[in-house]
């Protein structure tokens, strides 16, 4: 199943604070409601987890964040997200496009969902994607 979704976020941060915050992944990915980063794996790459509650079944999400694209002149980055269902058959990868500017900026989230995750169906699926940007977007202008 594949879903697209776009959100926008505002700060009263300066642009330059905000591009780094998106580029730091060790606290940028704790910001996913039930994320946490295991391992830094280098710069711009981390080991994570992300425990996903979808009605009243629950699942937890292994893999890899890193920085895949980023233009610093523009204030753009992407994100690559690849994992895999903890004791599954299913993963969750997607690609995250920030785009910054003065006062905030955008997110767009192409994700592409196999296994349990995506047997929910496609409106519980975009319901929950939805969800957790929205919150992630909230925590994202308080860094």
């Amino acid at each position: 199943m594949a879903v697209e979704l776009d959100h926008s976020f505002t700060t009263a941060k300066p642009i330059d604070d905000s591009y780094a915050t998106i580029l730091d992944l060790e606290r940028l990915v704790p910001c996913v409601e039930g994320g946490s980063v295991l391992e830094k794996m280098g710069d711009e790459s981390v080991k994570a987890e992300i425990r996903v509650k979808m009605g009243a079944m629950s699942m937890v999400f292994t893999g890899t964040v890193e920085v895949a694209e980023k233009d610093e002149a523009a204030h753009t980055a992407r994100l690559a997200v690849k994992s895999r269902e903890a004791g599954g058959q299913g993963h969750a990868n997607a690609n995250v496009t920030f785009a910054l500017n003065d006062g905030g900026g955008t997110i767009h989230t192409s994700a592409q969902i196999t296994g349990k995750a995506a047997s929910m169906g496609e409106g519980v699926m975009i319901g929950v994607l939805d969800a957790l940007i929205t919150d992630f977007t909230g925590k994202l202008s308080q860094l």
